[in-house]
């Protein structure tokens, strides 16, 4: 039986809606809808262009006969997420004449969708940029909510630019063919709605973890979209992360540390985000804001999608913590957390001190 197409509508100035269920990536209709001029350029990477490139660029040019499309592909991987990878997109957007009305496809995973969206955001000082996402990371995290950017060697995500999409299409028949260990990272963020939000929906996960992980339709469907909603509410109410908007970050400050310490080639991101969403509830324990209780279960239920727990052996606290000083929620009075009072109640801890970080990164 076909899934029904469901749409989670995210409000604010520059409204949008994200539409999820299988076949999209072959509806012209609804790709050729998100255009406003003649000008279509799609960005992939080499894992996902062979499966899914042509057949995006086939019913854009179906729906809209005389459109100029144009396409570029980068090496997958987080390592691709650079300021070099950005000046190619660049490069090769301009070779493909791109005019002030075209509108950039991001087709892949986070990668894809941080640096293709980056790329729109800065030609012509900004062009539309439409999301295809197909991993289960990118549907319910980074391709909702406009944040865009690439790595430094010191640290991930530090240049970019807040540009929210005109459309997220999120094809879920593009994750039959998502690596399992890709599947399971995804499953990381969608754990995170119910952490800092939403505790029933934790219920929900531990109750249909073998459905999840079976890639049932039905499960699928259901996560992505209450992750979405989830996302979008709060994107709505705080578009540029002055506020309650960075209790999406929980687990990020302890994850993009190992990251960027691994050099973007050890744990994928996440998987990094469980390692460190398990570290920031020990933090929590060590501020006497929630009980071991709290941090087990949800120790328990990432181990039940198969997500690390524990940090990797060997990485040196001083450069993590260094790392942690740059993070983007870092300010100037000292390290910054999101921190929880225990399942689905999270909250912005400044001010702390770097002792206590120290002790759960030794622990």
């Amino acid at each position: 039986m076909t899934q029904p197409r469901r749409e989670v509508a995210v409000g604010g100035d520059r409204a949008y809606t994200i539409t999820i269920g299988p076949g999209l990536l072959d509806d012209g209709a609804l790709l050729a809808a998100t255009l406003r001029g003649g000008d279509a350029f799609v960005v992939s990477d080499d894992a996902v262009a062979p499966l899914y490139l042509q057949r995006v660029l086939d019913a854009l040019r179906a729906a809209r006969p005389g459109l100029r499309v144009g396409h570029w592909t980068l090496p997958a991987g987080e390592a691709s997420k650079t300021l070099a990878r950005f000046g190619e997109a660049i490069d090769a957007i301009a070779r493909a004449g791109a005019r002030r009305d075209a509108t950039v496809y991001a087709l892949g995973g986070g990668v894809v969708g941080d640096l293709a969206g980056f790329a729109a955001a800065a030609w012509m000082r900004g062009v539309d940029c439409v999301q295809l996402p197909t991993t289960l990371l990118a549907m319910v995290d980074s391709s909702v909510g406009g944040k865009t950017a690439v790595d430094l060697p010191q640290g991930k995500n530090l240049v970019g630019a807040f540009h929210p999409p005109r459309a997220v299409l999120a094809d879920t028949a593009t994750l039959r063919t998502l690596p399992a260990r890709e599947l399971r990272a995804g499953l990381a963020e969608v754990v995170k709605y119910g952490a800092i939000i939403d505790a029933a929906f934790l219920d929900w996960l531990d109750a249909n973890a073998a459905a999840l992980l079976a890639m049932d339709d039905g499960a699928l469907a259901e996560a992505i979209a209450r992750s979405c909603a989830h996302k979008a509410a709060i994107v709505e109410r705080d578009p540029f992360e002055h506020g309650e908007r960075a209790l999406l970050n929980f687990g990020h400050t302890f994850g993009h540390a190992i990251e960027t310490e691994q050099g973007y080639g050890g744990l994928i991101h996440g998987e990094a985000v469980a390692v460190g969403m398990v570290q920031a509830a020990r933090l929590s324990e060590r501020l006497g804001l929630a009980g071991a209780a709290d941090t087990a279960r949800l120790r328990g239920l990432l181990q039940r999608f198969g997500l690390p727990v524990d940090p990797p052996a060997g990485l040196d606290t001083g450069a993590l913590l260094g790392h942690m000083r740059l993070d983007k929620k870092a300010q100037a009075g000292g390290l910054r957390f999101i921190v929880w009072d225990g399942p689905g109640r999270a909250r912005v801890q400044a001010d702390v001190p770097e002792d206590a970080v120290r002790a759960v990164l030794e622990a």
